[in-house]
């Protein structure tokens, strides 16, 4: 339904303005187009997904307008596979992985951040690996990892070919974000792990794990991948984007809103908010866990400029013959959902 100017000033001189205004503003909002719609996620319980959480259970998503279903798969990697299978729309996981898919011909895009560092930590377990002294000691050792493929797979690699070694000198075992990786250490079943909190606090706090790489800061994670380094984010198909614009905006918007929520509000209030299994059974350190990837939640959905760049210098690193030119890195990100969400919210 659309209102001329002309009509507008005949309804107003009738009606008058008060009553009339809500009703053409009724009139002329626009509905997502794909209201209903399925979000892929590897390991929803994590600090990393928090912004995708809140907004969920705030009821974000519901107020702009969108029901959406969460799928929650053991790793990104799981998670890519299906929105590219086309059982989910659209992916909560990895910027870096936009990269990966524009490398194999296929165009996809971040259109909301969740994290401006990767949150992953890599650690050696003191039961296997009580005498590491290096990264060479890693070689030929079982690291364990969300699900192959994964950024915490892709961490680890870079990680590695940073010290000389290559990707294939260790093997990946995917043991998921939950208890199954805090098992896999304790037990033996891997000799370190690449994983996010609350798995990697819960595991220090065991006095299992010793920490030799960590992405939870900024200062760190520029230390270790040479500039910001995006991390969790919103992304899908540059076709879906074209031909959803208002349910993409819907979504940047849920996600930016939860962004400044969780920078406004208390851990303990955060908490009392996820699900009890989220806490692993200790929910005094899931907020010093909070506390400690504070900052490397987003505030703002908004992508670094230097971003980009950094996460395909972090590929090009460690993926052997990876052809840097063939990337168009302006095409794997957009900033303009994000800008539009923060005009809307510009508070929590």
């Amino acid at each position: 339904m659309s209102i001329s100017r002309r009509e507008l000033l005949k309804t107003a001189g009738a009606a008058g303005l008060t009553g009339v205004l809500p009703m053409v503003a009724r009139a002329q909002a626009v509905k997502p187009e794909k209201p209903s719609l399925t979000i892929a996620v590897g390991g929803q319980a994590l600090i990393y997904y928090l912004p995708l959480s809140v907004a969920h259970l705030k009821g974000y998503f519901k107020e702009e307008g969108l029901n959406v279903t969460i799928a929650d798969f053991a790793g990104g990697s799981k998670a890519l596979q299906a929105v590219v299978g086309g059982s989910a729309d659209v992916v909560s996981g990895a910027f870096e992985h936009t990269i990966n898919l524009q490398a194999k011909g296929q165009f996809y895009r971040c259109f909301a951040l969740q994290g401006r560092a990767p949150m992953i930590v890599l650690g050696v377990s003191k039961k296997t690996m009580p005498k590491y002294q290096s990264p060479a000691d890693l070689k030929g050792k079982k690291i364990g990892v969300t699900a192959p493929g994964s950024s915490t797979n892709m961490m680890v690699s870079f990680f590695l070919a940073q010290h000389g070694l290559k990707p294939n000198d260790a093997s990946y075992v995917g043991v998921g974000a939950g208890a199954g990786a805090v098992t896999a250490i304790r037990s033996g079943q891997v000799d370190a792990m690449s994983n996010l909190d609350p798995v990697i606090s819960t595991l220090v706090k065991d006095d299992v794990l010793h920490i030799v790489a960590d992405t939870r800061t900024l200062k760190d994670s520029r230390a270790i991948f040479g500039g910001n380094m995006p991390a969790g984010c919103l992304y899908t198909s540059q076709s879906f984007i074209d031909a959803n614009p208002v349910t993409t905006q819907a979504l940047a918007n849920a996600i930016v809103r939860a962004d400044k929520w969780i920078q406004a509000v208390t851990p303990d209030e955060i908490a009392k908010l996820v699900p009890e299994s989220y806490l692993l059974g200790d929910p005094e350190l899931y907020k010093l866990a909070l506390k400690g990837n504070h900052e490397a939640l987003s505030p703002d959905g908004m992508v670094p400029e230097d971003g980009p760049q950094t996460a395909l210098n972090a590929l090009a690193g460690y993926v052997p013959h990876f052809d840097r030119t063939r990337i168009d890195i302006s095409r794997i990100w957009t900033n303009q959902f994000a800008i539009k969400a923060g005009q809307k919210y510009p508070h929590a």
